[in-house]
């Protein structure tokens, strides 16, 4: 039982949000615009405000609803914490559109939100307020990201929640330097 929970998991998480809106709103392939990634901010930059603000709403509540459903059948926490990884991994490598994907920002946030969620929510207000004045997701991440596991430990929480607060972000991290090196490398062989 907790495998399929992590496989729905994975499955939730690969739902191309990104691109349906880009083929709903201008009816080509997100994949194909910006950066090429299929995230919020690449949807925000190529498709608009509302359409970024929305798909991000959306991929941080793929995170929370696969953690929601893996608390409501009662897995055990490193079972729920998996289910969280294969929603991330699912929006990174999503098997419906050739396992590529995004970075994974929202869909995290949405994850946390859903296992430490007052912690989240303390830092959730500085994070927009950032974004909002340097319009930069890399700083604004950092607001959230950094403090979170010194915050967690001062409420509180978990040391397993806690080393996850540090662990998934850094998933974020290493799918972020991956996707520019593959980006920087495919530039710099269309422009030799």
């Amino acid at each position: 039982m907790p495998w399929l929970i992590v496989i729905l998991g994975y499955f939730v998480g690969s739902i191309p949000t990104a691109c349906i809106a880009g083929h709903l709103r201008k009816g080509r392939n997100i994949l194909e615009m910006g950066d090429g990634n299929m995230g919020a901010a690449n949807t925000f930059r190529q498709l608009g405000a509302k359409t970024g603000i929305a798909v991000g709403i959306i991929d941080a509540g793929k995170g929370a609803l696969a953690i929601l459903i893996a608390q409501t059948t009662n897995l055990p926490q490193v079972a729920i914490m998996l289910t969280g990884v294969a929603v991330v991994a699912g929006h990174n490598w999503s098997a419906f559109i050739g396992f590529r994907g995004g970075r994974g920002e929202s869909t995290t946030i949405g994850v946390l939100l859903a296992l430490i969620t007052q912690p989240m929510l303390i830092l959730l207000g500085p994070t927009l307020v950032t974004l909002l004045i340097k319009r930069n997701v890399t700083i604004a991440s950092c607001i959230l990201f950094i403090p979170l596991p010194l915050l967690c430990w001062f409420m509180g929480v978990p040391g397993v929640l806690i080393g996850f607060s540090i662990g998934l972000p850094c998933l974020v991290g290493v799918t972020d330097f991956v996707k520019r090196r593959q980006l920087a490398r495919t530039s710099g062989a269309g422009s030799a």
